[in-house]
């Protein structure tokens, strides 16, 4: 996948918003990589900011329909793993200012 594709499919991912948190997933820190086959199979490799999510099924349903919209996209795969767990040290310096963590 071209860098130009994956710039595309990171800036779809920044629409889907962590429900509690009410900043996107991507300025969270919670997606940590996006792979695509030969036949538009997309793997988006993720985790969350707990186990316990309760909203994880949404998340990874708002994952989906936000890669939909890309024609290179024939089907999107989403793996949560917990492996390196998920910190505050990965949101992005947007992610920390909405909020407001130092």
């Amino acid at each position: 996948m071209d860098q130009d594709l994956k710039d595309s499919i990171m800036s779809a991912l920044e629409l889907v918003v962590d429900p509690e948190l009410g900043v996107d997933i991507v300025n969270l820190g919670l997606v940590y990589d996006v792979k695509m086959d030969e036949e538009g199979k997309t793997t988006v490799d993720m985790t969350l900011t707990s186990m316990g999510c309760p909203l994880a099924g949404t998340i990874v349903e708002n994952v989906k329909s936000a890669l939909a919209d890309i024609p290179e996209v024939k089907e999107t795969e989403v793996n949560i793993v917990w492996n390196p767990p998920w910190s505050k040290d990965r949101m992005s310096r947007y992610a920390k200012i909405a909020l407001g963590i130092r």
